[in-house]
């Protein structure tokens, strides 16, 4: 029995490491969408940026979370036994809550979630105490740090109030101040923004990065004999009025002597600034659980006592943890940063929710958002009409895109906001966690970053009515997932330290096997889903000339030939065979297939604005291929959902003739997509005539097919359901070929036109 606390202690070893990666990965949102959203400086130089500040923060970290040892739950009330059940539930919880949150794209926060798996798991272990010693709920208090709870979700509230508000404000006076047209101002203007940016980021540095860490209670001759960390907090004033006149001066220095653009630099010093506080304070809600309860087995295992009546006092006073321990979490904090394809996935969401042009809305509108967008619109208008006219004109001049020829950047290279903005977020974050950090205000620094974002967005016109309701469903959705976080941290905490308070000898292997094997299930989905968008993902055409976009265009062309062929036919079969399972599947490829096709339809916009006049034939060539995918993509998704209603009523199944009819119609089409896509993906378009036997093929069947279907009907169908979906079948597969031969004629003609 005695062996399972130092089994439970080497499977916490490995959930830290695994926890540091699925963390990094939700984290790196905070200190990454900045520089990667503006596009400021180059990937790789931001990922070497935010690596160092990593490293460093890991170094000079305090190395020890106090919540996990004493601020949720009194240590002294409970017994070493206890202890480790509540840190391996915890643990086990926040990996797989993570990694969830990670699949998902979606950022939450790390502090909020180890907080709340801390509480659920303490208040299950003092509910099972206090039971079986006959007493009643009233004495959770004495188990429990009722308070903090409350502080996180005022941290909460607040975090999201006043970062998007704050935020909001100080990107308009940003933007009414400097306009889009940065770059254009005097080199004082950029100084004087410069000076109050780096500032800020300065004091953030100091005030979230180097108070925490175990270098701040030391006393140095310098500073007069007193701790870094008094000296700080005693020194304001001075350190602020030095730091805005230091940057002040090298700022104008640079951009008047070395040319240098400015906001790029306040970029790459906030990007650093927040990697370090990152990896300096949040490092300790990965690796403190762990720490916690390696500290616990070394006191208990010297004690002599049996682990359930040695009492956990212990953990009420600080240890400072090995600096070799750091130094290894650093590391692979910055491995992960490198490699993990969930970390990207989290940016992309605060990236799309604030990006300054179209792009593709991942979150669908609400009633809710609708009714936000709405009340807004209506108020915005209202306190419009109160302002001169002069004065809104002069406003709307400073918030002018057209000047600055973003429609004419290529997809792939346009930033989706300016690096004012990105500034902004930076330092309005640094500006907001440091004042919380001084005045002990639990704010995370994930809602905090994400919600500036946001407020920065909305101030900048990025949610015009193209997209507003998009984006505001998109933040409603990050804010419940918040909320979500905490209310299934508790609960699934709790219920871990349950089963295994039941027998620890057996649901500790139980559960840590099913943590693990649901971990490593995850990842190979979330690959194979990866390597599946990657494979189907269809380019967005950014060629000027018409032989360009045909050649472009070819590969999306072949994509959706290979897809819609293989939802036909796997329909029909599945029709045939009663399978409701690949019904339901071939529905919901269908919707994915059609909304792609809509992305490329929503980027129209930009492809014609990147045109110049001689090549406007490209841009009718484009529209018609897309009108004629989107018309292929309504007959497949017709086919599909009338195959699936049949199906899911119970209706009739359909007689052996229908269903020998309808494989041969999807034998010859599975031969002619096939056919086709060869053609589009070797570019072979002189070849297209050679596919027009086939299509004449599947066209008089379909004939043959109706008639014989009317014969039937008129003399011995009995099934009116029967007949109805037969027909739509028929006419539908009609109309997909009819789209089909469109699409061909039109690229057949574009080649000719193109090569004569």
């Amino acid at each position: 029995m005695e062996n399972i606390y130092l089994y439970m202690l080497i499977a916490l070893a490995f959930l830290a490491i695994a926890d540091l990666i699925v963390g990094v990965s939700n984290d790196a949102v905070n200190f990454l969408n900045s520089a990667i959203g503006s596009k400021a400086i180059s990937f790789r130089t931001i990922m070497i940026v935010a690596s160092i500040g990593v490293a460093v923060g890991a170094i000079f970290s305090s190395g020890m979370m106090e919540v996990a040892r004493k601020g949720i739950f009194n240590p002294g009330e409970f017994m070493f036994n206890e202890i480790m059940i509540i840190f391996m539930a915890v643990m086990i919880t926040d990996i797989l809550l993570l990694d969830f949150f990670n699949t998902l794209g979606l950022p939450t926060s790390t502090t909020v979630s180890i907080v709340f798996e801390l509480l659920g798991a303490a208040v299950a272990m003092a509910a099972l105490k206090i039971f079986s010693n006959g007493g009643d709920l009233n004495q959770l208090v004495n188990y429990i740090n009722t308070s903090k709870a409350s502080q996180i979700i005022f941290g909460i509230i607040l975090s999201v109030i006043v970062a998007f508000t704050v935020g909001a404000i100080v990107q308009w006076i940003s933007r009414v101040l400097i306009s889009f047209r940065f770059e254009e101002k005097p080199s004082w203007v950029g100084a004087i923004f410069s000076g109050i940016a780096l500032t800020a980021i300065t004091y953030f540095i100091f005030m979230k990065g180097l108070k925490g860490t175990s270098y701040a209670d030391e006393s140095f001759k310098l500073l007069g004999g007193i701790t870094i960390k008094n000296f700080l907090e005693t020194h304001v004033s001075w350190i602020v009025i030095v730091s805005s006149i230091f940057w002040f001066a090298l700022s104008y220095a640079l951009i008047g002597l070395a040319k240098v653009n400015i906001y790029r630099l306040i970029i790459v010093v906030g990007t650093f600034a927040l990697a370090l506080a990152f990896a300096g304070n949040d490092l300790v809600n990965f690796i403190g659980v762990p720490v916690a309860a390696y500290n616990s087995y070394i006191e208990w295992s010297t004690s002599g006592l049996s682990a359930s009546v040695f009492p956990m006092d212990v953990l009420a006073t600080k240890v400072p943890t090995n600096n070799w321990l750091l130094m290894g979490a650093g590391l692979i904090m910055v491995l992960t940063l490198w490699f993990s394809s969930k970390s990207k996935s989290v940016v992309q969401t605060s990236i799309d929710l604030s990006s300054q042009s179209a792009t593709k809305e991942r979150f669908k509108p609400n009633l809710l958002s609708r009714l936000i967008v709405r009340l807004t619109t209506s108020g915005t208008e209202a306190i419009n009409k109160s302002f001169p006219k002069n004065f809104k004109t002069k406003i709307n001049q400073q918030f002018d895109q057209s000047s600055i020829g973003l429609a004419q950047i290529p997809a792939q290279d346009r930033p989706a906001f300016d690096m004012v903005r990105a500034a902004v977020n930076l330092m309005v974050a640094s500006v907001l966690i440091s004042i919380a950090t001084s005045m002990k205000l639990p704010l995370s620094t994930t809602y905090v970053t994400f919600m500036v974002a946001m407020g920065t967005s909305l101030a900048d016109r990025a949610w015009g009515a193209e997209s507003a309701v998009y984006r505001v469903a998109g933040v409603l959705n990050v804010i419940a997932g918040w909320f979500f976080t905490a209310i299934v941290a508790f609960t699934a905490s709790g219920l871990v330290a349950y089963l295994m308070n039941l027998n620890v000898q057996l649901m500790f292997p139980v559960l840590l096997f099913t943590a693990f094997g649901l971990l490593i299930n995850s990842s190979l989905r979330y690959k194979r889903k990866q390597k599946t968008e990657n494979r189907s993902t269809f380019k967005k055409s950014e060629r000027r000339s018409i032989q360009g976009v045909i050649n472009e265009s070819a590969n999306t062309i072949a994509k959706v030939l290979s897809r819609g062929g293989k939802i036909y036919n796997s329909t029909i079969y599945a029709l045939a065979q009663q399978d409701l399972n690949n019904l339901k599947k071939n529905k919901k490829q269908i919707v994915k297939l059609s909304d792609e096709i809509e992305a490329l339809r929503d980027d129209i916009f930009y492809f014609i604005k990147s045109l110049d006049e001689a090549s406007v034939s490209a841009s009718n060539f484009y529209i018609q291929i897309l009108a004629s995918l989107q018309d292929m993509t309504q007959s497949l998704d017709f086919i599909t959902k009338m195959s699936h209603k049949h199906v899911n009523n119970n209706h009739k199944k359909l007689k052996f003739n229908q269903i020998k009819e309808l494989s041969d119609i999807s034998h010859t089409i599975d031969v002619l997509f096939k056919d086709a896509e060869e053609i589009f993906k070797n570019k072979t378009f002189e070849e297209i005539e050679s596919i027009r036997a086939k299509k004449i093929e599947v066209e008089n069947a379909l004939k043959s097919n109706i008639s014989s279907q009317i014969e039937r009907t008129r003399n011995e169908e009995s099934s009116p359901k029967n007949t109805t979906l037969y027909f739509s079948l028929l006419l539908e597969t009609k109309d997909l070929m009819n789209a089909s031969a469109s699409l061909f004629e039109e690229y057949q003609k574009a080649h000719q036109n193109s090569a004569g």
